[in-house]
């Protein structure tokens, strides 16, 4: 496609993509993406300079300077639906001319960490530990959406996965994408590596149940008993598989490290978390700017 039209790419008045309300030089070469808006303004304490700010409706972003380096961080609000807005207008903000509304000659990648909170699905996580996610398992479908998944997907994890739990006919294809290599390598000493399921919902999707039965009620059993070579699921959240399957498609590096909040085996709930995301913050800023 040479022109990218309105319908299709949708920018504000001054040129900034529509719902993140940014544009190429706006954004730096490393990206923090956060669920919680307030959690923007606790990354970018710890920038020695803020560059600049925005905000459209859950859109906040703070773009400034750690360790010498520019850092953007962003919030996503919850969940793949979100996902799929912040990372499509991420990649049309830094490779595509939003004036011309034609796409670059040169790509530019960018390195796009997740820092969030989870539940551990292993009962030897502790609470409070850090989980880096190896590979995101998409419980939510959002990637069937897409042309070509199948050529980033991790099939035989998907399979095994659909046999070992009996996966329900009607439910979405549980795809699967590997995290980035490189990032991978800067995260994962000292900190838990498996594979984070990402599910569509709080809920029933993530076993669940209030009032309003869940379908697979056993769910959270078959995912901790679930095995593939050295391959496990460590954790349940509701943005990675999105993260990690359109950030191959359109050529990023993407990686998600989430603190642990509640250990859905033990049962336990952290009682005040805000020092192990403050550590999760700092460690993360640190290795991601070396």
């Amino acid at each position: 496609m040479s022109n990218f039209p309105e319908t299709e790419l949708i920018l504000s008045k001054d040129n900034r993509v529509y719902h993140i309300n940014l544009k190429d030089e706006d954004i730096a070469d490393n990206v923090i993406v956060v669920g919680d808006q307030s959690r923007v303004a606790q990354i970018s304490n710890f920038f020695s300079k803020i560059e600049f700010k925005t905000q459209h409706r859950e859109f906040i972003t703070h773009t400034g300077i750690f360790n010498g380096k520019r850092v953007t961080v962003l919030s996503t609000g919850i969940g793949t639906d979100n996902i799929d807005i912040v990372m499509n207008e991420l990649d049309a903000a830094v490779n595509i001319n939003l004036v011309t509304r034609e796409l670059n000659p040169t790509h530019r990648s960018l390195n796009i960490v997740r820092l969030g909170t989870s539940g551990a699905l292993q009962a030897d996580i502790p609470v409070n530990g850090i989980v880096v996610s190896s590979h995101g398992l998409g419980l939510d479908g959002l990637l069937n959406f897409y042309d070509n998944w199948e050529s980033i997907g991790e099939k035989n994890i998907s399979e095994e996965f659909i046999k070992h739990t009996g996966w329900l006919p009607n439910l979405p294809y549980p795809y699967c994408v590997k995290a980035s290599d490189q990032l991978i390598a800067k995260f994962q000493q000292g900190t838990h590596i498996g594979i984070t399921a990402t599910a569509p919902g709080f809920y029933g999707p993530q076993g669940r149940q209030i009032r309003l039965k869940a379908a697979m009620p056993n769910l959270n059993e078959l995912l901790t008993d679930f095995r593939l070579g050295d391959h496990r699921i460590t954790n349940f959240e509701m943005e990675t598989s999105a993260l990690y399957g359109l950030g191959k498609l359109l050529n990023h590096n993407c990686l998600t490290a989430c603190v642990i909040i509640a250990n859905r085996v033990r049962k336990e709930f952290t009682s005040d978390y805000a020092k192990s995301v403050e550590i999760l913050i700092e460690e993360s800023l640190q290795r991601l700017t070396v």
